[in-house]
């Protein structure tokens, strides 16, 4: 907070601990990095806990990425636990669940009998831990109706039989009858005895993007029916060294194929019979795809519709025809392909499963490029504010700026002339990527212009709209103890003042002021959805005007810098007539005195009595530090003349309803929802 805009009483003097990230982590309580992310409290340790591995939360793009059916895209498990699974029992136990999941696959999990299908039930997301996730022997079937379901990230290999052309053992690594909002993304899948894919039966709504299909006799079939309903899109695959289905494709209503590289070695046993093939009366759209040594690239029957546009043929052969009237995949989703020369080395660079797998992989997000940042000068850029420098003003597609492993001492603005950013660590790790820097509110700027004040202390601002952090570390590490002269130790690690901004997989570490919410002026919106992350900090450290959502996340209490505990969770300045401070299905937690912390207090800035500070807290765990009365008063004005509020928390720190607790009830409950604090926008 401003701190001309706060009473001396209000901020004792404490030392930010000087201490590497993993000891600051210890130290502030922080549970482990298995813990369970999205696990209601009366649930943990029902679970195997397992960290939301980055790319986990992400929804499809494509077909699959389309409202309907009563679907609303494809997202997974993003709603539900998050279980590591190491045999082939715990797979099929949270695969075939009613409820949803994120399964983490760590590890090697051999299928018996060979040939296994593992049922998949909906609202599920399968997805490798780094490289190792890896199904061998068998594979995955998602039967009629099955839906909302993400297979990522997985090597899953090895139920060939020894006959090339199988026609006895339907042994394929993912097979849907029926299914539909299905994404199937970064995998490696080989050495199958039927299809590595086979989407069948009217499954609908489909993308497939980023794999490795190769070393099998049939790559990738779609459609077998005699009616027209699927919708598939396919991009960035990688198919090499498969003979037939590269794919094929019978009776699809719309089959959208751009940006995969087919390619046929030379001098090796295995030969192309065709590559992408129209059957039926399939409509295809195929574009800046490339095709390498294929013989027959492109067929299709007299009664499909397949429009070519963009491709590139090198070292092919025979047939390569098009024709007829398709559609506009523009008429059903965004998206941007690569130009077809670039194909082969960005989907050689980027198909398969990844140390961490994340959105920013697709074209689609990396419209207007992927600006590579790297300490040691194997990125395009040094520094992160470089990277954001680059981005051309006004820019209309995301720009991805992936920043590699290290620590960043620096400060980071992306203005608010620069929207769709995304600033993502390409570690395996949100730990392993840092930008950190020490300025706090009374620090004189060096060019002698006054104070920085405290958005201006700010490790990371986000300025702009429609901008995202990913599997990063914000810290600010200003060191009270070296400063207690210093007026104004407010210090910001992340500051956002910009409508529709994701933060997911984030550590945000401080002490005083951490994570700022605000908008870019009173009367504008400003909504933040975090997700998935951890927020440390001990007097008033989530705080602002903005609408914030902090879901399935831990809360950790520091703290001072002098060993006492006491402090504030959040200061809301939330405007009248707009919603405040979310927390949602979280964790609130610390290695501090128990009854040491409020939830929350009142921040009228400068005295302003239209403000209407608003937080609710629901459905999460509160450990002892909490008061048995959350709540307090900030600058004369009465708490209880804002909206602070509670629902169903558990914990030590949780309490009944009272004058100096409320509860929501069941009815009021049902209109602060997340939906409810995002209103039209769905992150």
């Amino acid at each position: 907070m401003t701190s001309h805009h706060r009473a001396a009483r209000h901020r004792r003097p404490r030392k930010a601990l000087a201490l590497g990230l993993p000891m600051a982590l210890a130290a502030a309580g922080v549970l482990a990095y298995g813990s369970v992310f999205g696990l209601g409290p009366a649930e943990a340790g029902r679970a195997v806990a397992a960290e939301v591995p980055a790319g986990a939360t992400d929804a499809a793009d494509g077909f699959a990425s389309v409202d309907a059916l009563g679907q609303n895209g494809t997202y997974g498990g993003r709603n539900g636990r998050t279980v590591t699974v190491t045999s082939l029992a715990d797979l099929e136990k949270y695969a075939t669940a009613a409820e949803p999941y994120v399964i983490v696959v760590a590890g090697t999990i051999a299928v018996a009998p060979v040939g296994k299908e593992i049922k998949v039930a909906s609202d599920k997301t399968i997805i490798g831990s780094g490289t190792s996730g890896h199904i061998v022997g068998g594979g995955f079937f998602l039967g009629q109706g099955v839906h909302n379901v993400i297979i990522r990230n997985l090597t899953i290999r090895d139920s060939y039989q020894g006959v090339w052309n199988d026609k006895e053992h339907d042994f394929d690594a993912i097979q849907m009858d029926g299914a539909h909002h299905v994404w199937i993304d970064h995998n490696d899948l080989r050495h199958t005895a039927d299809g590595l894919i086979d989407v069948r039966k009217d499954s609908t709504y489909v993308t497939v993007s980023w794999n490795r299909l190769n070393h099998a006799n049939k790559a990738f079939g779609i459609g077998w029916t005699e009616n027209l309903v699927t919708d598939i899109t396919v991009h960035h695959n990688w198919i090499r060294e498969t003979e037939q289905r590269n794919p094929s494709t019978d009776n699809a209503a719309h089959a959208h194929l751009y940006n995969n590289y087919l390619e046929d070695v030379a001098g090796t046993a295995i030969t192309s019979a065709y590559g992408n093939y129209a059957r039926g009366r399939t409509r295809m759209v195929l574009e800046n795809s490339y095709f390498q040594g294929v013989r027959n690239p492109v067929i299709k029957d007299a009664t499909a519709a397949l429009v070519q546009r963009g491709n590139l043929f090198s070292g092919t052969s025979g047939r390569n025809e098009s024709g007829g009237t398709a559609f506009d995949p523009k008429a059903y989703y965004a998206y941007t392909a690569d130009a077809a020369a670039d194909v082969p080395a960005r989907v050689k660079a980027g198909a398969g499963p990844r140390t961490s797998v994340g959105k920013t992989a697709t074209a689609a997000e990396a419209a207007a490029g992927t600006l590579t940042v790297a300490k040691d000068g194997t990125g395009r850029y040094r520094t992160v504010q470089a990277a954001v420098d680059a981005v051309p003003a006004g820019n209309t597609s995301r720009v991805v700026i992936s920043v590699k492993p290290g620590t960043y001492r620096e400060t980071v603005s992306i203005p608010a002339n620069k929207p769709h950013v995304t600033i993502q660590g390409s570690g395996a790790s949100r730990k392993d990527t840092v930008i950190v820097y020490g300025n706090a509110a009374g620090m004189l700027k060096p060019d002698g212009s006054g104070t920085y004040g405290t958005p201006g202390s700010a490790t990371v601002a986000v300025r702009s709209d429609d901008s995202h952090l990913r599997n990063l570390t914000v810290s600010n590490d200003f060191d009270e103890a070296a400063h207690q002269s210093l007026t104004g130790h407010q210090a910001v690690a992340l500051l956002t003042t910009a409508d529709r901004i994701v933060l997911d997989s984030l550590i945000v570490t401080g002490d005083q002021d951490t994570l700022e919410l605000e908008t870019a002026a009173k009367d504008k919106p400003g909504r933040v959805y975090m997700r998935n992350s951890y927020v440390i900090g001990n007097v008033d450290f989530i705080f602002g005007r903005a609408t914030a959502v902090i879901d399935r996340s831990i809360i950790t209490l520091k703290k001072r810098w002098d060993g006492t505990s006491a402090g504030y969770v959040t200061a809301p300045s939330t405007p009248a007539g707009r919603k405040g401070i979310l927390v949602n299905r979280s964790t609130i937690n610390g290695d501090v005195t128990a009854g040491s912390f409020h939830l929350g207090r009142n921040w009228h800035p400068g005295g302003d009595t239209t403000a209407d500070p608003q937080v609710t807290v629901r459905d999460s765990e509160l450990s002892a530090a909490i008061k048995r009365t959350p709540w307090t008063d900030m600058g004369g004005f009465s708490w209880k003349e804002d909206r602070f509020a509670e629902y169903m928390n558990t914990g030590p720190g949780s309490g009944p309803q009272s004058s100096d607790r409320p509860h929501l009830t069941a009815t009021q409950a049902a209109s602060q929802e997340v939906a409810d604090w995002l209103g039209d926008w769905t992150p």
